[in-house]
């Protein structure tokens, strides 16, 4: 194949991929930009809807908050505990989330020094409400497994498209023409120009956040890295229930999880009913960007042995890479410049749509054009 014709195929490809997903990365990337700082907006609704909270001595044990929350909501023959997350501020709250009859999960508040009960996720307010779902949106096309699915292939059919974009890029044959807008120029031009230099500027961060969704959704990429990297795969952790025996206090649990990472501050427990199921105790080193932290404690519910140790700074080189995948799809890898970037890249494909869309109509009325005339002069 010459030059010409693979260049042509790539382009086609490129054009006719980029219409088809089009308007699918558009509201990706849309919804993307509006939940970049989704967590700081939540904690300033909390903030304004509970008030402030001051701390007045030591914070309750979990214990203490996870009874608390049973006693509220004992009326409900069905609630389960499904997860906790520590407050990180000393003005920060208990979040516990439940499962409750005729929900998927509730999320209660919990002042962390009183006990008091605040609120919970039933009942958002209009900004709450919102959030919900552009995030449901963002991540299922709130269609559930099926829109995850969905999202899965669109964010690979997307990576190929960015790809294709960087092959096609004038500045590989002159550098500054592929950075150059000529805004004087005729609409077409400018347009092209626009198209060619959004592209470029936002092709690796595109390639970051959907290559990263692809992977999560449709989960073909862990076992594929592991493989490249010679990295072992990870075993099933199993609990193993003890006749007559309940599962350990959470608070000797959190002890050993403690001593497993000492230089570790407890984030989160998933507080799973599976009895076979491990318990996960999520904590963040003081290297680690991440506020909820990358590395993980898995207990024995009955025994409290160790199962496995995640340390995310002592991994292998497969797990480095997974581990990496959460900090480049949310932007967090270089703090708070790198989040305010990444609310411009989720414009990025609604400037390229539009603009793409211009040039392949510009291209198809020409060719109607074309053929009108030639028919005409034929005639």
């Amino acid at each position: 194949m010459s030059n010409k014709k693979l260049r042509n195929f790539v382009f086609t490809l490129h054009r006719y991929i980029g219409l088809v997903v089009g308007l699918i990365a558009i509201l990706v990337g849309l919804t993307g930009s509006l939940i970049v700082f989704q967590r700081e907006i939540n904690e300033f609704q909390q903030h304004q809807q509970f008030g402030a909270i001051f701390p007045k001595g030591d914070r309750l044990s979990l214990e203490v908050v996870l009874d608390i929350v049973k006693a509220a909501y004992a009326n409900l023959p069905e609630i389960a505990l499904q997860s906790v997350s520590f407050p990180t501020k000393p003005d920060d709250l208990f979040s516990v989330v439940i499962s409750i009859p005729g929900n998927d999960w509730v999320e209660v508040y919990v002042n962390p020094y009183t006990g008091a009960i605040l609120g919970n996720s039933l009942h958002p307010n209009a900004v709450q409400r919102f959030l919900a779902i552009v995030y449901e949106l963002h991540t299922s096309l709130k269609l559930g497994d099926l829109g995850l699915q969905i999202l899965g292939v669109v964010g690979l059919v997307t990576c190929i498209v960015v790809i294709t974009g960087i092959i096609l890029w004038p500045g590989w044959r002159k550098l500054i023409t592929g950075f150059k807008i000529k805004w004087n120029a005729h609409p077409k031009r400018l347009n092209f120009d626009l198209h060619k230099v959004s592209g470029i500027t936002a092709a690796i961060f595109l390639l970051l956040t959907f290559f990263t969704g692809f992977a999560w959704n449709l989960g073909y990429v862990d076992p594929l890295i592991r493989a490249i990297t010679f990295s072992p795969s990870l075993p099933e952790l199993v609990s193993q229930p003890l006749a007559g025996q309940s599962p350990r206090p959470l608070s000797q649990q959190m002890k050993t999880a403690q001593l497993a990472l000492p230089d570790g501050v407890l984030r989160s427990i998933d507080l799973t009913k599976d009895p076979k199921a491990p318990l996960q105790l999520r904590m963040k080193l003081p290297q680690e960007r991440e506020e909820y932290g990358m590395s993980n404690v898995y207990l024995d519910q009955y025994s409290g042995q160790v199962l496995r140790v995640d340390n995310s700074l002592k991994g292998s080189l497969g797990d480095k890479i997974l581990n990496s995948f959460e900090p480049l799809h949310y932007g967090t890898f270089g703090g708070l410049p790198t989040r305010i970037l990444y609310v411009f890249v989720g414009l990025a494909p609604l400037i390229l749509f539009i603009t793409g869309f211009v040039m392949w109509w510009g291209r198809k009325r020409k060719q109607k054009d074309d053929y009108s005339h030639k028919r005409s002069y034929i005639n």
